[in-house]
C-alpha cells in the first residue's frame, strides 16, 4: 500500500489532503484551524484514521528557489511533528504556485463565495501538493 496524506502547511490553517490506497490520486481531506486544535495531535490521528505513516508536506520557496521565512516555519513544525509522532516519513516538495493554483480552481471552478473558498483553499492546495508528488513517483 502506498497511502500518503499531504499537507499545506500555514500560519493560521494547514490543509489536509489523502491518497487513496494505490498512491495514484490525492483527494482534499480538511482544513485544521491552528488556534483551534493541536495540529500535531489532530494530524497524528488522521494518519491512524488513514493508515499511513507517509506524510508529504509542501516547502514553500521563493522564485528563484531559496527559502523563505516561512520554509524555516515549516521546517520547524515537520521538527516538531517528528518528535511527537512516532515512526512517521516526512517527504518535503516545492510548492510553489500551489495556493495559486488552488486559488484559481476554485475562483474558475466551483461555486463558492471568498469568504466560503477562502477556508478551502489550503485544503485544495494540500491535495496539488500531494498529487505532484503521487505523480513524481509514478
Amino acid at each position: 500500500m502506498k497511502k500518503f496524506i499531504g499537507l499545506d502547511v500555514g500560519d493560521v490553517r494547514i490543509g489536509v489532503a489523502k491518497s487513496d490506497p494505490l498512491g495514484i490520486l490525492a483527494t482534499s481531506l480538511e482544513v485544521i484551524e491552528r488556534k483551534k486544535e493541536d495540529p500535531i495531535k489532530r494530524i497524528k490521528e488522521i494518519l491512524s484514521e488513514e493508515g499511513t505513516r507517509k506524510i508529504v508536506v509542501g516547502l514553500p520557496r521563493s522564485l528563484d528557489g531559496t527559502k523563505k521565512r516561512q520554509a524555516e516555519k515549516v521546517e520547524e513544525f515537520i521538527e516538531q511533528m517528528k518528535q511527537k509522532i512516532e515512526n512517521v516519513e516526512v517527504i518535503t516538495v516545492d510548492e510553489r504556485y500551489t495556493t495559486t493554483e488552488a486559488e484559481h480552481y476554485l475562483k474558475n471552478y466551483s461555486k463558492k463565495s471568498g469568504k466560503e473558498r477562502r477556508k478551502v483553499v489550503d485544503m485544495v492546495a494540500a491535495s496539488i501538493i500531494l498529487q505532484k508528488y503521487l505523480d513524481r513517483i509514478k
